[in-house]
């Protein structure tokens, strides 16, 4: 099992910057990825960011490119993920998701961190 818990959320204005963190523990591995996802309401979880724990590999959702880095310390077994030129649409629960190599499918998720933005 893995557990996963997140925390940095909060409420801002547009424009703000904003770094969330995910903390990792439990039976993790090297060849796992780490991931980013959102969900604000009435809407579908929509996927944000992902990184490899082993080379640090990533992939964002094309709504964050430019603007969201995800970044990870092995040593802390921690993913961050940091926002900038935040937006009113970026409003919603961020989650933290943990997968096996080879499979695109998260089984492990932290409970979400909302991140509200003002305009």
């Amino acid at each position: 099992q893995v557990q996963l818990v997140e925390s940095g959320g909060g409420l801002v204005q547009a424009g703000d910057s904003l770094r969330l963190s995910c903390a990792a523990s439990g039976r993790i591995s090297s060849s796992m990825s780490m991931g980013w996802f959102r969900q604000a309401p009435g809407e579908e979880r929509e996927f944000v960011a992902d990184i490899r724990w082993s080379g640090g590999s990533t992939v964002y959702g094309d709504s964050v490119k430019g603007r969201f880095t995800i970044s990870r310390d092995n040593a802390k077994n921690t993913v961050y993920l940091e926002m900038n030129s935040l937006k009113p649409e970026d409003t919603a629960v961020y989650y933290c998701a943990a997968r096996g190599s080879g499979s695109w499918r998260y089984d492990y998720w932290g409970q979400g961190t909302q991140v509200t933005v003002s305009s």
